[in-house]
């Protein structure tokens, strides 16, 4: 049996639902804190946090599509469930990489621009 085909679809099922929800939260929580950034700019500080959203849909999404090129064959559940265990948690530290370099990077800039 070919494992490969189920571990995609479990894959993306799981990576899908990952960064659908840390994306809502982090869009959420994100308006409060870009306000804070820049204060009496309510408009702007809620596009520039739709445009990160945006990019971090994008990102995340094609990476996890691209990801799917290095796999090698699946010969067993086993192998399965690690394999899907390590993509998904890599997809994990991205995420939280992603959102602790997008805050500093934030942080920084709108400090040079006060």
């Amino acid at each position: 049996m070919n494992y490969n085909i189920v571990a995609y679809f479990l894959y993306f099922a799981i990576t899908f639902l990952i960064i659908v929800k840390v994306g809502r939260i982090c869009y959420q929580n994100g308006n409060v804190f870009v306000s804070q950034l820049i204060p009496n700019h309510e408009d702007l500080c809620k596009k520039i946090n739709h445009l990160l959203l945006i990019g971090y849909y994008l990102l995340n999404i094609g990476y996890c599509t691209m990801t799917i090129i290095s796999w090698e064959k699946i010969g067993s559940f086993t192998q399965l469930v690690e394999i899907i265990s390590l993509k998904t948690s890599l997809i994990v530290l991205i995420i939280a990489l992603m959102h602790y370099l997008n805050i500093l990077l934030l942080t920084n800039y709108i400090k040079k621009l006060i």
